[in-house]
């Protein structure tokens, strides 16, 4: 057993040895942990990926005559002034006020922009009190004017994530970026084998061996801490986070880095690193976990709900080649198959590299000490909101109107115009869908002397499914400017068709 206090008197000394988590496992397959434990008190980690859960606390000194500032924007976006006068809380993930900007540049573009010396735009408006007589001030700041900037992310540093794909036939775009139709591509976030959590996790007790508040860590090229259990935590499953905070004022733009994710948002990618301190064997165990021991659930992006399912089943070693082979099931075969599929990293393995290395080095230079931490991680909680979720099954309130496709124009017409419809779902002799047609598509026929529902029918038709969420429907509406779709059953059976109109009614009359 040795002591954080010894080792931090062999780093005093210069007599301690540190590793990266990628050298310890070498060692501990050479030597055992019983034999590593000997020889190595250090092992850092590092990570480097999009953090969209941090933030900065500032407080901009007063200004003559005071103001309280209530509206406040930096380079055109919001931070948060719900606190004292001058203080606010700029989130990385806060889109620029500005619409044509938006997440172009936002909360993580301005924080990049202070660590690296640059000018930012203040403006601020709040209410005048006899103290603080002041409505507005505009002005510009750099880090340097700023009294504190204090960094601090309520979930940062995950212990391992899904990757993802997509079922669709469209691209999506999301947080684990651009995903290609059709099983086209896997993205995958994490360091793996370098991640300071999964060098700490005790399997069989489902804890931490020495992480805890009060920790000691290198954030974004700076020094920080770990104040507590970051959000979502839930290490019973394998998924900590860790809540941290340090000075921006010493950070690096080499280790914090703003991103935009096309289609979706603005985040901060940050890197952390986290020395463990190899107190005893169980701790020299842990800090040999190996890229092919931590298993990654590939999910399924293409279904918009809070459970996607799970298509394959992985690993960091696995993805990290470039590509995969999993099952998927083949609609017109009915059998599963197999797909080999692309994958890519929307984390940077390189950069928790160099995390890993700059606080080995820090460690050996003398100019980083271990922290004894005062408490333990709590076992914190994942749980669902308690929200209602409106499906479509729950607003098809008639049979499906629908038509074959050798109907004629004068038919359909006849058919829109006695049900009081607009749009007409055109299946097979089945009952599948083809095709649809609207008042649209007749008013063109007429017009253009087209006598065929085959000329005039939409074949690359927008559908939805039963248990689909209607705001899920709502926003493929607009996303392709129609204003309806037809429901399908998992057969391609029409059972019914959903319209603007529908939801016009049911969404309005939510309460929020």
């Amino acid at each position: 057993m040795k002591t954080i206090r010894e080792i931090n008197e062999k780093i005093k000394k210069g007599d301690a040895v540190v590793l990266t988590a990628e050298e310890m496992i070498e060692v501990v397959e050479e030597m055992g942990p019983e034999g590593a434990v000997k020889e190595v008190d250090v092992v850092t980690t590092g990570t480097f990926g999009a953090m969209c859960s941090s933030g900065v606390f500032l407080n901009f000194g007063h200004a003559d005559p005071p103001i309280k500032m209530m509206k406040t924007y930096l380079n055109g976006v919001e931070a948060y002034s719900g606190l004292a006068a001058v203080d606010a809380y700029l989130g990385a993930a806060q889109p620029n006020s500005d619409d044509d900007i938006d997440i172009n540049y936002g909360g993580a573009h301005v924080i990049e922009d202070l660590v690296a010396g640059k000018e930012v735009k203040l403006v601020a408006e709040g209410y005048t009190t006899d103290c603080y007589p002041r409505k507005k001030v505009s002005t510009t700041i750099t880090l340097d004017d700023l009294n504190q900037a204090i960094l601090v992310n309520p979930r940062n540093c995950y212990q391992t994530y899904a990757a993802a794909t997509n079922s669709r036939e469209e691209k999506i775009y999301t947080y684990m970026g651009t995903l290609l139709p059709e099983y086209s591509n896997i993205n995958y976030s994490g360091a793996g084998q370098l991640n300071p959590l999964q060098n700490d996790y005790n399997r069989e007790k489902k804890t931490f061996n020495t992480i805890g508040i009060g920790t000691r860590i290198f954030l974004g090229g700076g020094i920080g801490y770990v104040i507590g259990e970051g959000t979502q935590h839930d290490p019973d499953k394998a998924f900590g986070t860790l809540m941290v905070k340090g000075d921006l004022k010493t950070m690096s733009p080499k280790f914090l880095r703003a991103a935009t994710i096309p289609n979706y948002g603005c985040t901060l990618y940050i890197g952390i690193g986290i020395p463990i301190p190899v107190l005893n064997e169980e701790v020299a165990k842990a800090c040999a976990v190996k890229d092919e021991d931590i298993e990654v659930p590939v999910l399924d992006y293409g279904v918009p709900r809070r459970d996607r399912p799970v298509v394959a089943r992985t690993n960091y070693e696995e993805l990290r080649k470039g590509e995969v082979t999993i099952e998927i099931y083949d609609s017109d075969l009915k059998r599963l198959v197999e797909k080999t599929v692309k994958t890519a990293s929307v984390s940077s393995y390189k950069k928790s590299r160099e995390v890993a290395e700059e606080l080995k080095k820090w460690i050996l230079n003398g100019e980083f000490m271990l922290s004894e931490s005062v408490a333990p991680l709590g076992k914190g909680s994942c749980k669902p909101m308690k929200a209602e979720v409106k499906l479509v099954r729950d607003i098809l309130s008639r049979p499906p109107i629908v038509a074959k496709q050798n109907i004629s124009i004068e038919e359909a017409a006849r058919i829109l115009t006695e049900k009081n419809i607009n749009h007409l779902p055109i299946v097979d002799e089945e009952g599948r869908l083809i095709g649809i047609v609207t008042s649209w598509d007749i008013a063109r026929a007429v017009a253009q002397n087209i006598n065929s529902i085959c000329e005039i029918m939409t074949k690359h038709v927008i559908s939805s499914t039963l248990d689909e969420p209607i705001d899920v429907v709502a926003r493929k509406m607009s996303r392709y400017d129609i204003s309806g779709v037809p429901v399908i059953d998992k057969s391609g059976k029409v059972v019914g068709v959903v319209t603007a109109e529908d939801l016009s009614k049911l969404l309005g009359n939510r309460k929020f």
